[in-house]
């Protein structure tokens, strides 16, 4: 156990070196004109960029879509496994990956079962990995699978609703609900930072505050609004706003659950991939729940066509 535990120490360390060497690397090819930006001129930048190639592969079409959703996973699974290694756990990050990114493929190619496949054949992974490999316990298993079900089979919740509509609309729909997340994210900042006095859950995410928090749910609610512009998308403004205060709800809800996940493993980001903002598990952690929410109660409010 304790050559386990210094293995995983170990690589972790190597991983943080190798981190900043790319860093280093990075900012010395940058030109001079961009160095020594202030911290909000480097986050602006990384989220103009980041939102602009969201916004072209979810409108170009299903296929530019699918690519996002199924690197989104994978990535997010890399740096979920990559945390949790610095708590002792061992996952088996091949199979975690490579099912994560599997995940919202199988959604568009097969539906509902296309998922329950996925999730079947890790399981059967898993479970192979663990009798012939000694090293491995119950908990790495654990991880293993939670990892690609958290940041896989969740997202395949906007396969569902971008396949609901004819191009363009399944895609103004999927970027709708990118955008209520964005616009929960920002009221509540916005708000919790000026007139936040009351701590949400200040053992686990000390900045939040229950100002900003109902601030979000109002931002969601009202984007969720706009939704009913959508050609055919049967979906009223009582309907709407219930919608987006649920979908608001578990937006915060995925947030405080990421926000968990680091505080036990003692990281303050996920990664390094979005300067400025940390990882894109860290931007995408509200996403995971909103999307399967979402797409939930779209199917069940009969808002949109769904087939199994």
């Amino acid at each position: 156990m304790s050559e386990d535990l210094q293995g995983g120490e170990q690589r972790c360390a190597e991983e943080r070196s190798r981190g900043e060497r790319l860093k280093d690397f990075a900012y010395r090819k940058t030109p001079q004109k961009f160095k020594n930006a202030s911290d909000l001129q480097v986050r602006f930048r990384t989220g103009f960029i980041y939102v602009t190639v969201s916004v072209l592969c979810i409108l170009a079409s299903e296929w530019t879509t699918l690519a996002l959703l199924s690197a989104t996973a994978a990535v997010c699974a890399g740096e979920f496994y990559y945390m949790l290694r610095a708590d002792a756990k061992l996952p088996n990050e091949m199979l975690g990956i490579v099912a994560a990114a599997l995940y919202p493929l199988s959604v568009h190619f097969f539906g509902l079962s296309g998922a329950l496949m996925v999730s079947l054949v890790l399981l059967l992974a898993l479970i192979v990995w663990y009798v012939f490999w000694m090293r491995t316990r119950i908990p790495d298993v654990g991880v293993s699978f939670f990892g690609a079900a958290y940041c896989g089979m969740l997202l395949s919740g906007l396969v569902v609703v971008r396949q609901a509509l004819p191009h363009p609309w399944g895609g103004v729909l999927v970027l709708g609900i990118f955008f209520s997340v964005w616009a929960n994210d920002s009221f509540a900042y916005l708000v919790g930072s000026k007139f936040g006095k009351h701590k949400l859950a200040p053992r686990v995410s000390p900045k939040k505050s229950w100002e900003g928090f109902f601030a979000g749910l109002v931002g969601s609610a009202l984007f969720w609004c706009l939704f009913t512009l959508i050609p055919g998308l049967n979906l009223g403004i009582p309907m709407a706003m219930a919608f987006g205060v649920i979908s608001g709800l578990c937006g915060v809800l995925g947030d405080l659950a990421e926000s968990r996940i680091k505080r036990n493993v003692g990281f303050k980001d996920s990664g390094k991939l979005l300067p400025g903002h940390g990882g894109l598990l860290d931007r995408c952690d509200s996403l995971f729940l909103v999307a399967v929410a979402s797409a939930i109660l779209l199917v069940a409010g009969g808002c949109i066509p769904f087939s199994w």
